[in-house]
């Protein structure tokens, strides 16, 4: 043995790199089959592989410039993490964006702007910017919400994202006065650190499912009545990154923890189909939603990317006819989101966020149902001048998703998929989520809600309005393209949104029913 021993160690240290470089050379040429490229050129070949492998990363950070890349550029990520980190996120010099550029977003400014006097709501709070509408006030339910937040956390799932990425959001909604939409993954006890929620289940009905895997009414009245955290709840009927697709949730994938949170078994797979059980027409729809709300005294909404329009005429015509209906709606965008997604779905299928939400605007607006409904908008609006054109087209409220996900660490990697998530956001490896300082994290995503509120407000105040509902479409120009440059965005989509009845900043400060209290 002794003798080996020094034989290994008198091996000079090049003999060794010699060696394994032959021995993948001979697995090259003579053991795989896979790749031709690794058998026509080996040892070599391995390189082209590893410089794919971290093409993404050199063009995101040497290549591509600060407004060209996607879906977020490098201008917006920077604004996130700054306004996160509350550090300067201020331009100099002027703007580097091409202003005459397709959709570019100009908000118009008042001669003389909203000034905010002594006693005001927003001079001892400048972060303070309520909703303007409650959540089931029309319908009157039993336990009506008015959001805290124009501004909150759109749907993800623990499971798809880590217990201290889920943990770190709802801390920070809490410190926000925010809420926080579970995502269709089930209330896990990472939703219930202090944040308002809106529970929301799709058609895997996780965490108020069956045995047989349909959705129980029974469970969702334990659940609300064991979780005063819960403030909403919202059935998704479709999502903007793969509307009209289910999933798997592979068995390898399901600890002890998410079965429990998900109501299924360990270690078998489980199927979320494309369509519900719990009903397949629009009438059926109408009544799981009065049967919802009657049980659990809360509002309920629905969410959806939007294509055909035909049975959303139906929806409109049955809550015209019988006075019910959703309380809420969340139109997403086909943008996608962090849901991963075939390509073709993806890329295709539903209608980005401001044609879709436009379509439908226009279709309740045409049945007199506006007033009736918040609207909430979900896809890229997470920036002041993005948020300013959602609510001068009739947005209420929106939702963030990738935004919340980089204000807390993400560096759009784009591998939430693959379960290797560098940051530690879109990973189950504890290992990387163990990077997520849970109280860091949960400052900087409040403190990303409070830069937007302030500077949203700011820019309100700057169009001569107290509140961003008060935008009207004419505020708003965007431009159209090289023959008709820019115009409003009145004319650009055809009609103008229904006003929405707004008294104070103090009215919605003194509601009773404003969210972002403790539980």
């Amino acid at each position: 043995m002794e003798n080996i021993t020094d034989f290994l160690g008198n091996v000079p240290w090049w003999l060794w790199i010699v060696t394994f470089i032959l021995l993948v050379a001979i697995r090259d040429v003579f053991l795989q089959r896979s790749h031709t490229i690794n058998h026509n050129f080996p040892v070599v070949g391995h390189l082209r592989y590893w410089l794919e492998s971290i093409g993404p990363e050199m063009r995101q950070y040497f290549v591509a410039n600060n407004r060209e890349e996607l879906p977020f550029n490098r201008i917006e990520r920077g604004w996130i993490y700054a306004s996160a980190k509350k550090e300067n996120n201020y331009e100099g010099f002027g703007t580097d964006r091409d202003i005459y550029a397709h959709q570019h977003i100009f908000v118009k400014n008042a001669m003389i702007g909203y000034q905010v006097s002594e006693g005001h709501p927003n001079f001892e709070d400048p972060y303070f910017l309520a909703c303007a509408k409650v959540i089931g006030a029309y319908n009157k339910r039993k336990k009506p919400f008015r959001p805290a937040s124009v501004i909150n956390v759109s749907a993800m799932s623990f499971g798809s994202l880590s217990a201290a990425a889920v943990e770190a959001m709802n801390k920070g909604v809490a410190k926000a006065g925010a809420y926080h939409n579970t995502g269709e993954g089930g209330l896990s006890p990472y939703h219930k650190k202090g944040g308002d929620v809106v529970f929301h289940f799709g058609t895997g009905y996780f965490g108020v499912r069956s045995k047989d895997g349909n959705f129980s009414i029974e469970k969702m009245k334990i659940l609300v009545d064991e979780n005063p955290c819960i403030k909403a709840i919202e059935i998704k009927l479709s999502q903007g990154a793969k509307p009209g697709k289910g999933g798997v949730l592979p068995g390898s994938k399901i600890s002890r923890e998410i079965a429990e949170i998900r109501g299924v078994e360990i270690g078998k797979d489980v199927l979320s189909p494309a369509t519900h059980k719990a009903f397949d027409s629009i009438p059926e729809l109408l009544q799981l939603i009065e049967r919802i709300a009657d049980e659990t005294g809360l509002p309920v909404g629905i969410k959806a990317a939007i294509g055909k329009l035909d049975q959303w005429d139906e929806l409109t015509d049955l809550m015209k006819k019988t006075g019910k209906g959703p309380d809420f709606i969340t139109i997403d965008g086909g943008e996608g989101g962090t849901g991963a997604a075939p390509p073709s779905f993806a890329d295709h299928v539903s209608l980005p966020w401001v044609y879709g939400f436009a379509t439908i605007y226009k279709l309740f607006q045409d049945k007199g149902l506006c007033g009736r409904v918040v609207f909430i908008g979900s896809g890229k609006l997470g920036f002041p001048a993005k948020a300013a054109m959602a609510f001068a087209m009739g947005v209420d409220c929106i939702n963030v998703a990738r935004e919340a996900m980089m204000s807390i660490g993400c560096i759009q990697a784009q591998v939430c998929h693959t379960n290797r998530c560098p940051a530690g956001v879109a990973t189950q490896s504890k290992w990387l989520q163990a990077g997520i300082d849970v109280s860091l994290k949960s400052n900087r995503l409040a403190q990303y809600f409070k830069t937007f509120q302030k500077e949203f407000l700011e820019v309100t105040h700057a169009a001569g309005y107290q509140h961003p509902c008060q935008f009207t479409m004419n505020d708003i120009q965007v431009n159209v393209d090289d023959d008709y440059l820019s115009s409003d965005l009145k004319t650009v989509y055809g009609y103008e949104k229904t006003p929405v009845a707004f008294e104070s900043m103090k009215e919605l400060h003194d509601c009773i029913y404003l969210g972002g209290k403790p539980n």
